[in-house]
């Protein structure tokens, strides 16, 4: 699990093909593999990759082939730069938010709009992930978590402060650039819940295990008002 908050941007050492369509990442990171060890997570753009081996600064991953087609990271080439995040500690501060790093889209950046002290970016998402995006809501944008400030049906947009700006990738995006997109778990899981509810009407409407609905102040029991 990690938060969105980017702790270093690293650099792709290489990228070298291994059997099937998987492949061997190399990337050049001081900070997040000053405690790194053989099985630790470390966020790649927002991908959730598996330390293999750690050396002067560097560490490598196996990726998927289905990791690199369902994620930005099958455009990545040696010299390109990466924002890394280790994974979170228990009892740390939760400065994003939850995020897994497990993609579940590619977006596009679609607009740049600078002002005096900050960026709008839009980007274009896939319409599939339109729904789980709301305005004032959580989202991550090659790992780095923000605050959606508009919405639209293919697209949303986000304001970017100069600290986002010149400490990952975002700051350098071009239109058109590949960005991968994760959106908020808690909408998925609500809409989950709400869709066996909805396909199967015996499912109850309750609260948690011993904590019965009925009774509770303010909380109507006939579907009236409270």
């Amino acid at each position: 699990m990690f938060t969105g908050i980017v702790e270093e941007l690293g650099e792709v050492v290489r990228i070298t093909k291994t059997a099937g369509d998987s492949a061997l990442v190399a990337v050049r990171g001081p900070l997040v593999t000053s405690d790194a060890r053989h099985g630790d997570s470390i966020a790649v753009n927002g991908v959730c990759l598996t330390v293999v081996d750690v050396s002067d600064g560097t560490f490598t991953a196996d990726v998927m082939g289905e990791t690199l087609r369902r994620s930005a990271l099958g455009a990545l080439r040696a010299g390109d730069p990466v924002n890394l995040e280790r994974a979170a500690a228990l009892g740390s501060r939760l400065g994003g938010h939850l995020v897994q790093g497990h993609v579940d889209g590619v977006g596009e950046v679609i607009a740049r709009e600078p002002a005096a002290q900050w960026e709008t970016v839009r980007f274009r998402l896939p319409a599939a992930l339109a729904r789980y995006v709301v305005e004032k809501g959580s989202i991550t944008v090659d790992g780095v978590s923000l605050t959606v400030s508009g919405v639209g049906p293919d697209w949303f947009a986000v304001g970017l402060i100069p600290t986002t700006l010149k400490l990952t990738t975002l700051g350098a995006r071009g239109v058109g650039d590949p960005v991968n997109l994760e959106v908020d778990v808690l909408a998925k899981y609500v809409e989950r819940l709400l869709g066996a509810r909805l396909a199967d009407p015996a499912v109850p409407d309750a609260g948690p295990p011993g904590l019965p609905v009925a009774g509770l102040p303010g909380v109507a029991t006939t579907g009236g008002a409270a």
